[in-house]
């Protein structure tokens, strides 16, 4: 029992990373940013290398990363510095991934013939005007949840978690209203002419 009595009775000190947090959420200090993300860069890398798989472009990302922190960290509650970190180089990276895979089709359709988007053409500058003003007018159709959900997820590249913080939404069904949203306006958009 004495046992009990001085676990009891011992206080726990909180750690200095959620000190150093507290401290740069007051602050906005880019010195304890820095000494915050320094022990993590590597793992950062790791991760960034391991979806990326070029240095360089690795090396680049951490250092984006760090500038996305300056403004995320000053937002969000973290608990687990080093958890939360792991999930943002990920979904960083995937963006990065998902956003090459968009241009890669972009030039594919090009290459067929199949997309004409030459600022100096009027015929395929006209037809990019018209599928976003399809595309804005079937967003506009889309129910609060799903339209606030695809803004955030393409536009604003915000991940699930960061969605769910932001808006209330449920976490477990923000990736439910970004499918439903995007199934949605793909029909609403093929049913109004768009290429």
């Amino acid at each position: 029992m004495r046992f009990l009595r001085l676990l009891k009775n011992k206080k726990t000190e909180p750690p200095a990373e959620a000190e150093k947090l507290l401290a740069y959420r007051r602050t906005g200090d880019i010195r304890l940013l820095g000494a915050l993300y320094e022990p993590y860069m590597e793992m950062v890398f790791g991760i960034c290398y391991k979806y990326l798989r070029q240095e360089e472009e690795s090396k680049d990302a951490v250092m984006q990363i760090f500038e996305k922190l300056v403004t995320d960290l000053k937002t969000h509650e973290i608990d687990n510095l080093k958890s939360w970190l792991h999930t943002v180089a990920r979904n960083f990276c995937l963006m990065r991934i998902r956003g090459r895979r968009v241009f890669e089709a972009i030039d594919e359709k090009q290459e067929r013939g199949d997309l004409k988007y030459d600022m100096n053409d009027d015929e395929g500058h006209s037809e990019i005007e018209i599928n976003l003003k399809v595309l804005e007018k079937c967003m506009e159709r889309l129910v609060y949840e799903q339209r606030t959900s695809v803004e955030l997820f393409f536009l604003r590249e915000k991940c699930y978690r960061e969605i769910s913080d932001e808006t209330g939404f449920d976490f477990n069904k923000v990736k439910s209203y970004i499918q439903n949203g995007k199934r949605n306006l793909k029909i609403c958009m093929d049913k109004n002419g768009s290429n």
